[in-house]
């Protein structure tokens, strides 16, 4: 008898600007009886065990002191009474200016490989944006409210807003905006200056330097700029040059109206009333945000989760569930990590062979890629009707158009969103040469540029532990 619940055990690590820690969740899967397909979803995440949350050690402002940070993951596993194999899933994030260190595709690298089972690694602005609304609460919030809000997690190197509407987020950005762009040491000398922050005392027509002792005056000038333009990009479009230059990604696209703002990350803990480390320029940057918080035309709530709001959307919010009618090769090993999501435009009511060929070739183009060099997860969304002479010529278009990577032994992943997996690898298997290899996988909501780990599968092969994410690190 097929199980109807399955339980699995996640991790989430956060290796940001300033702190680092993780969290491990129970995600609890159970089957959706009105889905004809009887797929699994997750119906619920249980946060079980929070990390202690510690400086991001560096070896200097270039670079990850990788042996330190993998020592604390390993102490923290031991506390949480939980080994490395147990993990099934879960995400190592590397955020914010962290991302930028010289040796952060290493950190990814050591994480994933001593952290579990199935654990990605991924980092970017709009990922991150998007697993802090999950992981603060700001998600949940507006969906069972209907209204929509924009959440705004505030780190060490950057700031992650999120606009949601009905529990579905519609948009996303980030700024250089963070709490640790300026750290002193113990006796109040500068040990570092991060660009964005030079960028804003050059606005500012001010020149500190590495080992100057600042004023209260000259930080509070600082966190005040850096804090008018957090409220330019929140309130948008940002348009002062100094906001142009500090915007990480794209202005996010407003809808008429915001029904409330909600804040997170590590300044958010100060911003509502609690209280911080004083080595970096987190405490000032907080006050000057709440002095400008009444020039905004909605209430500001407090979420869920504040400064665990990244590591607990990674670990509890990161993955998606195929459909349970997959069609998988035996021979292929998982996890395959690390998969470009490449959308093919497929108009079903011109299907054909050179229809679907030429679709597929113009998808590789787009993303400058060859045929046949790489894994690739070809995404498909309604492609063709669901009766037998239309998937059998699906099928030889499939084969039509890879014929390098059946030479090369190339894993070929197709995805689609509707519930026809099974069928268009079981047609392919029959009706083509292409008889090892493939992966078909359903039911899954992807965006072209996403990138895909796709986990060991779960009740008989049928169903696949997906996470989607967005890579910095595209050459691991």
């Amino acid at each position: 008898m097929e199980p109807n619940e399955i339980e699995l055990l996640s991790v989430g690590v956060d290796v940001g600007s300033s702190t680092s820690h993780l969290v491990f969740s129970n995600l609890l899967l159970r089957r959706d009886e009105r889905s004809a397909s009887r797929r699994f979803l997750i119906e619920e995440r249980r946060v079980i065990f929070e990390g202690k949350i510690i400086d991001t050690p560096l070896v200097n402002h270039h670079t990850i002191d990788i042996d330190k940070l993998t020592d604390f993951l390993k102490s923290e596993y031991q506390r949480a009474g939980i080994a490395p194999a147990d993990v099934q899933t879960g995400a190592v994030i590397i955020t914010g200016e962290t991302a930028k260190k010289a040796n952060a595709g290493q950190i990814v690298a050591a994480l994933s490989h001593d952290a579990g089972k199935f654990v990605a690694a991924a980092a970017g602005p709009n990922f991150e944006s998007i697993i802090a609304a999950m992981g603060s609460g700001a998600k949940e919030r507006s969906r069972k409210t209907g209204q929509t809000l924009l959440s705004c997690d505030i780190g060490g190197g950057t700031s992650n807003m999120a606009i949601l509407k009905n529990g579905e987020i519609i948009s996303t950005s980030c700024v250089a905006v963070g709490g640790r762009l300026i750290a002193v040491d113990s006796r109040g000398k500068i040990r570092r200056i991060s660009e964005p922050a030079r960028q804003v005392m050059d606005d500012l027509g001010l020149n500190l330097q590495i080992g100057d002792r600042p004023s209260t005056r000259d930080l509070d000038k600082i966190a005040a700029k850096l804090a008018a333009v957090l409220m330019e990009v929140i309130t948008g479009p940002a348009s002062s040059p100094l906001a142009q230059k500090l915007k990480v990604t794209d202005d996010l696209d407003f809808p008429n109206h915001i029904d409330a703002y909600s804040f997170s990350g590590g300044v958010a803990e100060l911003i509502y009333g609690g209280n911080g480390r004083h080595n970096d320029i987190g405490k000032p940057l907080a006050e000057k945000i709440n002095a400008l918080i009444p020039q905004l035309n909605s209430p500001v709530i407090e979420p869920v989760n504040k400064i665990r709001a990244t590591v607990i959307g990674a670990g509890a919010h990161s993955l998606s569930i195929s459909g349970s009618s997959g069609f998988m090769d035996n021979r292929i090993t998982f996890p395959i990590k690390n998969i470009p999501v490449i959308r093919v435009d497929v108009d079903r009511s011109k299907l054909s062979i050179q229809h679907v060929v030429s679709r597929i070739h113009a998808a590789f183009r787009r993303f400058d890629r060859k045929e046949g060099e790489e894994i690739v997860a070809l995404y498909f969304r309604d492609p063709v009707r669901n009766s037998y002479p239309q998937v059998e010529l699906f099928a030889k278009s499939i084969e039509a158009a890879l014929p390098c990577s059946m030479a090369n032994n190339i894993p070929i992943i197709l995805i689609f969103e509707g519930d026809i997996a099974c069928s268009v690898g079981n047609v392919i298997r029959r009706e083509t040469t292409l008889k090892t290899n493939l992966l078909t996988l359903d039911e899954l909501d992807l965006t072209e540029g996403d990138w895909i780990d796709i986990g060991n599968p779960l009740v008989k092969n049928q169903v696949f532990p997906v996470t989607v994410k967005s890579l910095v690190f595209h050459g691991q």
